[in-house]
């Protein structure tokens, strides 16, 4: 048989980090995985999740063929009907009554297409993306000072500087492969220092020479009181102030009252902390200050990013190697949207709805018949518009809104009641969908094809190296499939996804003469086979003067006046948990390592859930006490608008009066663990983004008659109980489960009856043994086939003491001694099967109680060591933190040992 093995290049589908991937397709339609050396982003590096990538192209879940109300349908039913209800509403009703709602996760050539028709055609702004949930703060804040959404600096900066400052931004998680990267930057520069400015003491902040745990919300006072620190000491750098910038007065005016004394009271921090992060700030010059969503995601967030950029812009410390402010984006091409005016405040190629000149020149290229002229809703409020009727048509592309945004369960009421909702998307398993009146299958990563722009502004080659399966078809091609419906046919004729990006890029240079930022004339003439071959080029890139890497170290900024504007920030009012007894808590939300937005991907993976695998609430032991919460019991956490039902999870690493919870579980995943419908709908009053880490909220024990786990090799039904949570693992699938007490509850629980409603009844050829232990209450089942585990429900009163690593390992043991089932009744490995315990290292599959092991017997004294050993923590890095704090405290326990 000839092989047909292939490796492709392409570009990771995670975070906004775009690491170069090589997919090697093999002929039993496997893919494996590798990262590309060559690439400027990773150069071979990767991330659990990238690694895991090729454990993601099952077609189990797929959306295959278009639907119309539930019925499948041929292409040109539903692009007719998709065409003729959106043209009916605008007939009826004007522009402003449809609009689309997009998404990070697609191509910049799907992003162009869905802006041209909506903004160019349609004639309204009210185009949208989740990507205003990310970084739409930092975009504000560019603007206002930049005069352009302008990320000045490189990746590269990172391992030139002398002082990186991490604010807001769980590097080690969210963005691994820069995380590690400057951990290699630290190996060879022993001088660099990196201080993380986070609430929360993550595994980032592990590697920092000074962690500083503000309190939340109060980045605004410690930058102004940087600021002031650094007007005091005499480090204006006046030349470029003087020659290159605005504003400063007023702007210093207003951080003069951010003393010491005051920075300390705002901020919670101590003297001794902000002397020495001002100190450091004063005396490098090499500094980068990198953030991300801790920093967007705030009633003030616009105002965060201009406190950074203010002192940068005073000092001069932009544009130049080694030094500069960073915004790290969250989504792999939320770049490459903002390139295109993915946003309801933009226009194509970084250009103005509110500049006429901008429009003019929009227009005339588009030669489109009506131009948007103001701005359109941002997420929100476009959500409020639909659930007041004043939106009746919405088009949903590769986002699931129903649990991403904040008041999520006001967004589902919203799409209930909407005339007409379109969802093109690659899952048939989101919270959305059903909500949905015709259903788009859309490609998949692997099989579309386009480009994306990392944080870096580094434009990289997305490429498809499987079959496009049942009736997916890109996004660009069903968009300008409707919009050629509705009349624009000339306009949206697109042969391929080439032609596309041939055209945004002639629109960047059109009559740019370097006026705008966003250039890439020279790629405006690629031919097909160049725009195959297209490698990674950061941009800009003019067809005529030179390329240039880092902006503004010249002083030429995009303002008016061509000069940068200091931006006076001061703290805004509020939400003040501490002044809500009805919810004294503040709610943080983010990431966990080795899951990814609604995990629609990542679910697919087995080893990304063996790091958590359901959701949990964070909260300090102090906190936990009061509460009488007891470590992996339940807690509801809620607020004036929802709820939900986490694990606990007891840590110091948390700040007392804030709890913090994961964003990724919806209800495909998890009875209530939809944390977007617990948070506030309150938005940054300059960039419209939402305030996604700072909700007042109340936390309160959960009362459980019992607590359950099973495990299956088929995929569980989602049971009628008060809680579940469903991750995959190893050979097959791993379920919490917990019912609520009752007035009228049973003192045994009727497991038979649970794991039929969980499994199915059992069949002729399958065996059940169960085991009750009146006197603990513990009530064990498992279903055996042909000597093979199939199915086991462990119930007790409380949370069930199996381990889980051990447990799921058994549904890929080939056969079951009598003895062995007696031990799996039991809960107990058999020295046979040892409990690899937790996974610590998902590239690797590595238990926490392997690492331990190895540090028991000695063998290792270092991460490094640990890595030869073992593998863990010498892929992507993102855990060896952790492996570093069981190191030390082995290390401590030893000593100890040895002195005693």
């Amino acid at each position: 048989m000839m092989q047909t093995e292939k490796t492709f290049r392409t570009t990771c589908p995670y975070c906004g980090v775009g690491c170069g991937v090589l997919a090697t397709r093999h002929d039993d339609h496997s893919v494996t995985i590798q990262g590309d050396p060559d690439h400027p982003a990773n150069y071979g590096r990767l991330c659990s999740k990238g690694t895991a990538l090729g454990e993601t192209f099952g077609l189990e879940e797929r959306l295959l063929f278009p639907e119309i109300e539930g019925q499948r349908c041929d292409w040109e039913r539903a692009l007719r009907r998709v065409a003729d209800r959106f043209s009916q509403t605008i007939a009826a009703h004007g522009p402003n009554s449809v609009a689309f709602y997009v998404s990070g996760q697609i191509l910049t050539e799907d992003y162009y297409v869905a802006n041209k028709l909506m903004k160019g055609y349609i004639g309204s702004a009210n185009i949208d993306t989740n990507s205003r949930l990310c970084m739409a703060s930092s975009v504000a804040g560019h603007k206002r000072a930049f005069g352009s959404d302008t990320v000045p600096g490189q990746y590269e900066d990172l391992e030139h500087a002398d002082l990186v400052i991490l604010t807001g931004s769980h590097l080690a998680w969210c963005h691994p492969v820069l995380f590690q990267r400057l951990l290699a930057a630290r190996t060879t520069n022993p001088a660099l220092k990196i201080v993380v400015i986070d609430p929360r003491r993550t595994t980032t902040a592990d590697i920092a020479d000074l962690h500083l745990p503000l309190a939340p919300d109060s980045d605004v006072a410690l930058f102004n009181g940087l600021l002031r620190a650094l007007a005091q000491a005499g480090k204006a750098d006046h030349s470029f102030i003087r020659n290159h910038t605005e504003g400063l007065d007023d702007c210093l005016a207003e951080a003069n009252h951010y003393s010491l004394d005051v920075t300390h009271h705002l901020t919670g921090l101590s003297k001794e902390a902000l002397e020495t992060f001002f100190d450091w700030f004063l005396k490098t010059e090499k500094t980068v200050t990198l953030y991300s969503q801790g920093v967007n995601q705030s009633e003030r967030g616009t105002d965060k990013v201009n406190a950074i950029l203010n002192c940068h812009l005073f000092t001069g410390r932009i544009g130049k190697l080694g030094m500069g402010p960073f915004s790290a984006t969250g989504q792999p091409n939320a770049m490459g949207g903002r390139e295109v005016g993915g946003l309801a405040n933009q226009l194509a190629a970084h250009m103005e709805l509110g500049n006429p000149q901008h429009r003019r020149l929009v227009q005339s290229f588009w030669q489109s018949p009506r131009l948007a002229d103001a701005p359109g809703l941002k997420a929100v409020d476009l959500f409020k518009a639909v659930a007041k009727g004043d939106v009746k048509a919405l088009w949903i592309m590769a986002t699931n809104p129903v649990d991403s945004l904040p008041d999520a369960d006001a967004v589902k009421a919203a799409l209930q009641a909407c005339p007409f909702v379109v969802i093109s998307d690659v899952s048939a398993q989101t919270d959305s969908l059903p909500f949905a009146h015709v259903k788009l299958p859309a490609a998949a990563y692997g099989e579309k094809s386009g480009t994306v722009t990392n944080s870096e502004r580094c434009i990289s080659r997305q490429r498809s190296f499987l079959p496009l399966p049942g009736d997916a078809k890109p996004d660009w091609w069903i968009i300008s499939q409707v919009a050629q419906r509705m009349g624009w046919k000339e306009a949206f004729d697109y042969p391929d996804e080439a032609a596309i990006f041939r055209e945004h890029a002639a629109l960047s240079a059109y009559e740019n003469h370097n006026t705008r930022d966003f250039d890439i004339g020279a790629l405006r003439n690629l031919s097909r086979t160049a725009y195959d071959q297209l490698a990674p080029v950061i941009w800009p890139c003019p067809e005529k003067g030179a390329r240039k890497a880092r902006f503004f170290a010249d002083g030429h900024f995009y303002t008016k006046t061509g000069r940068a504007k200091f931006i006076t920030t001061a703290p805004l009012p509020s939400l003040n948990a501490a002044h809500d007894p009805q919810h004294p808590f503040i709610f943080n939300t983010g990431r966990v390592r080795d899951h990814w937005h609604t995990m629609t991907r990542t679910g697919q993976s087995e080893r990304l859930s063996g790091h958590y695998g359901e959701p949990f609430l964070e909260i300090h032991p102090k906190d936990a006490a009061a509460l009488d919460l007891k470590d992996a019991s339940l807690t509801e956490i809620s607020s004036d608008y929802g709820h939900a039902l986490l694990r606990v999870l007891i840590t110091e690493r948390q700040r007392p009066g804030s709890v913090f919870a994961p964003l990724h579980w919806s209800a495909q995943y998890a009875a209530q663990g939809r944390i977007g419908s617990v948070i506030a709908p309150v938005t940054d009053p300059f960039s419209g983004q939402p305030a996604s880490k700072m909700s007042p909220v109340a936390v309160k024990a959960f009362a459980a008659a019992w607590y359950g786990f099973a495990i299956s090799v088929e995929k569980p039904a989602q049971p009628k109980t008060s809680y579940w949570a469903l991750a995959k693992t190893k050979g097959g699938w791993r379920m919490e489960l917990a019912e609520a007490q009752t007035d009228k509850q049973k003192t045994r629980t009727d497991g038979v009856s649970l794991m039929e409603q969980l499994f199915g009844p059992d069949t002729a050829t399958e065996e059940t043994l169960s085991y009750y232990d009146q006197t603990a209450q513990l009530y064990r089942l498992a279903r055996f086939r042909e000597h093979r585990l199939t199915a086991a429900l462990f119930l007790a009163p409380a949370p069930v003491a199996v381990s889980r690593s051990w447990a799921c390992h058994s549904l890929t043991v080939d056969c079951f001694s009598p003895q062995d089932r007696l031990h799996f009744l039991a809960g107990r490995p058999g020295s046979n099967r040892p409990d690899p315990g937790q996974t610590l290292c998902a590239c690797f599959d590595v238990g926490i109680n392997q690492v331990l092991q190895a540090i028991k017997d000695g063998h290792v004294h270092s991460v490094e060591e640990i890595g030869q050993k073992i593998q863990a923590g010498s892929n992507c890095g993102s855990c060896r933190p952790e492996l570093k704090r069981l190191l030390d405290a082995n290390t401590t326990i030893k000593h100890l040992k040895s002195v005693s």
